[in-house]
């Protein structure tokens, strides 16, 4: 019986208003029949039922204050697991939907991926949480996931540069226990040239594809506009909005950190709707499928600072990521610094630029001048300038087909 269904009822027969059901029911969250029934004259309700406490009244100011912040229902639910609710997610949802209608949603078809075959990546952009000191950190959420296990790894960062997309995916393939044979991106501008249109591929950009060759995958992007082709990944980055509740809930960015790490072990600790098991215990499946790590010369190259010191080689070459690269001869022996800025790479002596080269996937990238000075400062210093460049040009020409 609603007593407060009938009151109103009574109410509007005094106004000769006659009611909408369905409104009614809205409101008060009734069947409309309910409504109706009392318009036309049903018994009232006898008395009213002692109300049980629930589960949620300790909780209920905190998730009227999340709800206004709008939060998700699942990203309340797990702030209020942390403060020791034990109720189940439908009593809190149940709740919450008196407060918001619900939301349509856009069917989508999944499909599934054979272990160690494929991940997922994406960015969960400009998230801004205040501290309980009042100071906004806008933040980003490196998102990874594998596709068989659903094994995640997430990230807090400043920024979204490629150094830092290179250093998450490091830091990925080592939670993991290696790399997968590919990884799905979207069009970011740290991975292609040029957006990949719908019957055409992206181009990768040369850093990004040298790195994807170092490390052993092949980067896939998806089309413009169809995020359903990394839906997992996308469902993640959904799952993210688990971080809004804890809005001055913290102090420091380390804080921060803190708050994601646990939340990523948590993710993989619950069971995943789509194949019933924890990831983290499906995951030890697919780790035997995933290929293995490069080595620490190559996974260093990319995670040490932008500023890196190298000491010029005999043959007046620079490593830079398994790449060599020339100097002039009189720098051999010394201490050179090497910067990268987009797809160039500076190396400085003394604060001063020496060279300058492009990036390339090619082994060895002398500047003709500096291949000329090392034949005529050695093997051909008696020999003609002539003969000199024509050696270098032949070289030059083999070294480029290595």
């Amino acid at each position: 019986m609603r007593r407060d269904v009938y009151e109103r009822i009574r109410t509007m027969n005094k106004d000769e208003t006659k009611p909408n059901y369905a409104g009614l029911a809205r409101a008060y969250g009734c069947d409309y029949r309910t409504a109706k029934r009392y318009w036309e004259g049903a018994e009232p309700p006898g008395p009213e039922r002692k109300r049980i406490p629930s589960k949620l009244d300790p909780y209920k100011a905190l998730i009227a204050e999340k709800l206004k912040l709008c939060c998700t229902y699942s990203s309340i639910y797990y702030l209020i697991r942390k403060r020791g609710y034990a109720g189940k997610y439908t009593i809190l949802r149940n709740y919450c939907r008196q407060f918001s209608g619900e939301q349509e949603k856009e069917a989508t078809v999944r499909f599934e991926t054979c272990p160690g075959l494929q991940s997922q990546v994406d960015w969960k952009e400009k998230m801004t949480l205040r501290s309980r000191g009042g100071t906004d950190f806008t933040i980003n959420i490196f998102l990874t996931l594998l596709g068989y296990s659903r094994l995640k790894y997430i990230e807090l960062t400043l920024d979204r540069s490629q150094d830092t997309l290179f250093r998450c995916l490091v830091n990925s393939f080592r939670y993991f226990g290696g790399v997968p044979e590919e990884i799905v991106f979207d069009n970011m501008r740290t991975v292609v040239d040029r957006s990949r249109p719908t019957y055409e591929e992206a181009v990768i950009n040369q850093p990004f594809y040298q790195f994807s060759r170092d490390m052993g995958f092949k980067a896939w992007t998806c089309r413009a506009f169809r995020p359903q082709t990394k839906g997992k990944v996308e469902n993640l980055a959904k799952i993210m909005e688990r971080l809004r509740p804890f809005d001055r809930e913290f102090d420091t960015l380390a804080e921060l950190d803190g708050i994601v790490r646990r939340l990523n072990a948590d993710l993989n600790r619950e069971v995943s709707q789509a194949t019933g098991e924890q990831p983290a215990e499906r995951h030890a499946k697919e780790k035997e499928y995933l290929r293995p790590l490069p080595s620490e010369d190559i996974i260093s190259s990319y995670t040490e600072p932008e500023s890196i010191r190298r000491i010029v080689s005999r043959e007046s070459l620079v490593t830079y990521r398994s790449r060599k690269y020339s100097v002039s001869p009189r720098y051999i022996g010394k201490t050179v610094t090497l910067t990268v800025s987009g797809d160039t790479l500076e190396i400085y002596y003394n604060r001063e630029v020496i060279k300058s080269h492009r990036l390339t996937s090619r082994r060895y990238n002398y500047a003709e001048e500096d291949y000329v000075a090392v034949l005529r400062g050695g093997a051909m210093k008696n020999s003609p300038d002539e003969d000199i460049r024509r050696v270098a040009s032949d070289n030059l020409s083999l070294y480029d087909r290595l």
